[in-house]
């Protein structure tokens, strides 16, 4: 038995780590901000408070796009600082499980792989999960019974649509749609009606604090933008009606995917999901009544959580840990052997 055992789940805007020795996660802002084009100055949620401020010498990026890693150097030297400065288990000969989209390439599951096993962490082992299959047993549910369990995970820049049965996928669909998109649906909104140009925090803001699955949402918040035709910051009060015009088209076209999903479902299966309800889990499943708004669409109970954006990173340190689970990771050591 290894000392320690890492779930690593890098997603757009966050990474989650868990650890197990001290059953903590370590949940940090995905964002690095380099100087001279690769000089790393800051990383997690001290690079992410200065994008959309920092001076043209200051580069803030996030080296994972659309699930998938995109500046690969950086962030394997963000990791090992961020592990090396807070991890307190012990990180060398380690055990990491690193959670991976469905619908990606054998060339960048293998960045996910080496991201670590290239690394000078030298761990014992580096497996991969899928990240539906990780979120299922995150929720404590047993994905090796015969029975249907469809997740909905909607995180910030894609959204994974999966029916589970006997620790496989049967369908799965990944759109790529999320929080970031519905961020941006809020800034053209509120530029074209109030002639108001807003920042990514803010529509984040909005959508986080107004945003919300059905109409009826009589809240306000007090935002500050800049005036279009004065080109004068100014301050404005939204209401919840004029945020749910904004995003209830992203809404509904993750709702249009569900269906299509479900329409493609072997009956058996679909008799289970009926049975069992729909799980949405992933940042984004926080909006308000946004379970409403998926049952209504699809007529089936939706089941929600407590701390959504953490399950998949739960679900991969009980997969490595429990023998009933282990067969549901790879390695790709063994693949490139072959």
């Amino acid at each position: 038995m290894t000392n320690n055992v890492y779930g690593i789940d890098l997603g757009t805007c966050n990474m989650k780590i868990y650890c197990k020795a001290t059953n903590k996660i370590l949940n940090e802002k995905n964002t690095i901000a380099l100087v001279n084009k690769d000089q790393i100055y800051a990383y997690g949620d001290a690079a992410y408070a200065m994008y959309e401020k920092a001076p043209e010498t200051i580069q803030v990026t996030f080296p994972v796009v659309g699930g998938v890693i995109a500046d690969f150097n950086n962030l394997q030297t963000m990791l090992q600082t961020f592990l090396e400065k807070n991890a307190k288990g012990k990180l060398r000969g380690a055990e990491f499980i690193v959670a991976v989209p469905t619908d990606i390439t054998e060339v960048e599951k293998k960045a996910f792989f080496d991201m670590f096993y290239k690394s000078k962490l030298k761990p014992k082992s580096v497996l991969l999960c899928e990240k539906p299959i990780a979120d299922a047993v995150g929720l404590g549910l047993d994905v090796n019974d015969p029975t249907g369990i469809m997740i909905v995970d909607i995180g910030a820049d894609t959204t994974e649509i999966s029916v589970i049965s006997l620790g496989g996928l049967v369908l799965s669909d990944l759109l790529h749609s999320g929080g970031n998109k519905i961020d941006e649906s809020i800034i053209t909104y509120v530029k074209r009606k109030y002639n108001l140009v807003i920042g990514q925090k803010t529509a984040q803001s909005l959508k986080e604090q107004l945003g919300s699955g059905v109409s009826g949402n009589s809240d306000t918040m007090t935002i500050v933008g800049r005036d279009v035709v004065s080109g004068l910051p100014i301050e404005m009060e939204l209401k919840g009606s004029v945020v749910y015009e904004a995003i209830k088209d992203n809404l509904n076209s993750i709702c249009n995917s569900i269906k299509m999903i479900l329409e493609k479902t072997p009956p058996e299966l679909a008799k289970d999901i009926i049975h069992s309800g729909i799980y949405i889990t992933g940042g984004s499943s926080q909006i308000h009544d946004i379970d409403q708004l998926f049952h209504q669409i699809t007529g089936i109970d939706i089941n929600t959580c407590e701390e959504p954006e953490e399950c998949v990173v739960r679900g991969l340190v009980k997969i490595v840990s429990d023998s009933k689970f282990k067969h549901l990771a790879f390695s790709m050591k063994s693949k490139i052997l072959i």
